[in-house]
């Protein structure tokens, strides 16, 4: 049930992930602008270390509204993987993974970080790359791996019998099949 709720068993399409993330991407800046904006204007009469005081305690509301658009977000990719016909329970924690340990390698090995001010390597930047690509541009499954449903499952008719005399006649024309004789 959670699965459906969060959207791991969801699929969504090229077009549907590429507008619903476009207007998430809008929904949080929106968000997080009112939240500065009602902060900042509040209070008027703050100067020096009284706004830094004030910004301070802005830092939870932005780790929520940060931890929900990555939630949000995660769930996205989730469908569209799900859609793609990749399994999001394996596919996503390995991207986490290559994340992690590419940050890890290119701290430990700085000549092999992109720049001084990055900390990836060229192998997982492209890696990322590929993966927004094929989250975005992949076409999506043929639907044969289709998540599971709630309705109940299809029963497949019975072989049809063969039927004798009265009971074929009966059956032709339940069926319809009283036309007009030819002869």
């Amino acid at each position: 049930m959670l699965g459906f709720l969060f959207g791991f068993n969801a699929r969504i399409g090229r077009l549907q992930y590429f507008l619903g993330l476009v207007a998430l991407a809008i929904f949080m800046t929106m968000v997080i602008f009112a939240i500065a904006f009602s902060a900042v204007h509040g209070s008027p009469g703050l100067h020096g270390s009284a706004r830094e005081i004030l910004l301070s305690q802005l830092k939870w509301p932005l780790i929520a509204v940060g931890a929900i658009f990555l939630l949000m977000s995660f769930m996205l990719q989730s469908m569209r993987f799900r859609d793609i016909g990749w399994d999001p329970v394996c596919v996503i924690p390995g991207w986490i993974a290559l994340v992690v340990i590419d940050k890890l390698i290119a701290t430990k090995f700085p000549a092999l970080s992109i720049g001084h001010e990055h900390h990836g390597t060229i192998v997982g930047a492209v890696v990322n790359f590929g993966l927004v690509m094929a989250l975005v541009f992949w076409p999506s499954g043929g639907g044969k791996d289709s998540p599971p449903t709630f309705c109940p499952p299809e029963i497949p008719a019975a072989p049809l019998r063969r039927q004798d005399g009265a009971s074929a006649r009966l059956a032709r024309i339940s069926e319809g099949q009283f036309g007009r004789r030819t002869f």
